[in-house]
């Protein structure tokens, strides 16, 4: 479980919306912020063995999607969606908490947005790097397409299977949270 959950997802996406925003001078339309918020997830996964914050991804054409977000867009005090002549934007209202994040998270948070946040991005480019980097999704839509992806499939071979001495650290670090979550 993941502590202050809801508060955790608001305030990673004001901070995608303003620093988006900031280095690009453009909206954020939810086909990036979606993509943000997965990468920050499923980079974490691989890298620390939890994801950032817990969302359930459905695979999607264009990528992994958060359905909970996309299914029940709410405004908050930190945000809001906006609708507009190209989509749907989100439009930060506050500024972050950064406190719920960990130096860990900041600086991959960071990263994200120095890597993507880039006048030339397209929404299409972005959805390519998703459908690359994201194992778990192209796993999870070549197999059952615009189903939920299960976290599991982002590391290689089957977890269930390894035999302890195999495991990675990341790896160990999953199967002991999601034994917890059980």
């Amino acid at each position: 479980m993941i502590p202050y959950r809801k508060e955790k997802i608001q305030n990673a996406i004001v901070f995608f919306a303003r620093e988006h925003r900031k280095k690009t001078r453009k909206p954020l339309y939810q086909t990036y912020l979606y993509k943000y918020l997965a990468f920050l997830d499923f980079i974490s996964l691989r890298e620390i063995g939890r994801p950032s914050l817990g969302l359930v991804y459905r695979a999607m054409f264009r990528g992994p999607v958060p359905i909970e977000i996309y299914e029940k867009k709410e405004d908050t005090p930190l945000y809001r969606f906006v609708k507009d002549e190209r989509g749907e934007i989100i439009v930060a209202q506050n500024k972050p908490n950064m406190d719920f994040f960990s130096s860990y998270e900041m600086d991959l948070m960071n990263r994200l947005i120095e890597i993507y946040a880039t006048t030339w991005m397209t929404t299409d480019v972005m959805s390519d790097a998703s459908h690359e980097d994201i194992a778990a999704w192209r796993r999870t839509y070549c197999q059952n397409p615009n189903t939920i992806i299960d976290y599991t499939l982002e590391f290689d071979g089957n977890l269930l299977l390894k035999r302890e001495n195999e495991l990675t650290y990341p790896e160990e670090v999953y199967l002991t949270l999601k034994a917890m979550a059980s």
